[in-house]
């Protein structure tokens, strides 16, 4: 499955928005790719499966990305 997705960083908190394109809050900072891990357990988490079947396909500089998540 994958999911387009909007990351916030530096949120307040941690928020999951499904939708067409999912809004993902994270309470990191974008650096050093400290964002995009956090965002990586959030949804294998969210979708109960390994933080290896989580990847990101695009995006990885920006806060829009293309996610696969393989079950």
């Amino acid at each position: 499955m994958k999911i387009n997705v909007k990351v916030i960083p530096n949120a307040k908190r941690v928020e999951i928005v499904p939708g067409d394109i999912w809004k993902i809050k994270v309470p990191v900072a974008a650096v050093e790719g400290r964002a995009n891990k956090f965002l990586i357990e959030i949804l294998a988490d969210y979708f109960s499966v390994s933080k290896s079947r989580v990847k990101i396909v695009t995006g990885e500089k920006s806060r829009n990305k293309l996610v696969e998540i393989i079950r």
